[in-house]
């Protein structure tokens, strides 16, 4: 007896197709008045936090209840990869992260994720831990760096603090890139090895 394919019309589905929804908004938010509106930067960084909370639920609600579906599984990576990606191209474009980070860490991700879309139906790599710390570190330094954290018409009691987090959210991105890099690395390493051993047996 076959199970009863999972409807694409679920939650979690919901879920992911609102994160995708989401990342034009927060691009124009984080850009409003060149990254100047301590009003709309401060409304990206709601946006973005709202699209890392959905993309622990709806994960967790995929797997609890069973509701995997190949919708989510092809739409989620491409969810977060779009909202992170536009969060490191927005930074870059109001000068708050290197456009060369930008570039590597976006070349590595979509790499990494059309690789899985497609060579990896029939070669299976599981998430490394490393790939989930690199995720938490991308997540607090995109967040921490989207909010107006140095600007000057910050009230002055925010100005230290500001300034403070601010140097907190440059350190995550440091620890963020070295783990891009690093677990990129891992994941072509492991479907090299499982290609070449599948080609010899």
């Amino acid at each position: 007896m076959t199970e009863a394919k999972v409807s694409n019309w679920n939650l979690p589905n919901a879920l992911t197709t609102l994160r995708i929804v989401m990342v034009p908004f927060f691009g124009w938010a984080l850009l409003v008045d060149g990254g100047d509106s301590i009003l709309w930067r401060s409304i990206a960084y709601t946006i973005f936090l709202v699209a890392m909370i959905t993309d622990k639920i709806d994960g967790d609600i995929a797997r609890a209840r069973n509701l995997v579906t190949d919708f989510g599984k092809i739409a989620d990576p491409i969810a977060d990869k779009a909202i992170t990606g536009m969060a490191f191209i927005g930074l870059s474009v109001v000068g708050d992260i290197w456009w060369w980070v930008t570039i590597v860490v976006l070349l590595r991700e979509w790499s990494v994720t059309l690789l899985r879309l497609s060579v990896l139906k029939r070669v299976v790599i599981a998430a490394a831990d490393l790939g989930k710390w690199k995720t938490t570190f991308q997540a607090l330094a995109l967040g921490g760096l989207t909010l107006p954290l140095r600007d000057p018409d910050l009230p002055g009691w925010l100005e230290l603090p500001g300034e403070v987090l601010y140097y907190v959210a440059q350190g995550c991105l440091v620890v963020a890139v070295v783990l891009t890099l690093w677990s990129g690395f891992e994941f072509f390493r492991g479907v090299w090895k499982q290609r070449h051993s599948v080609t010899n047996s």
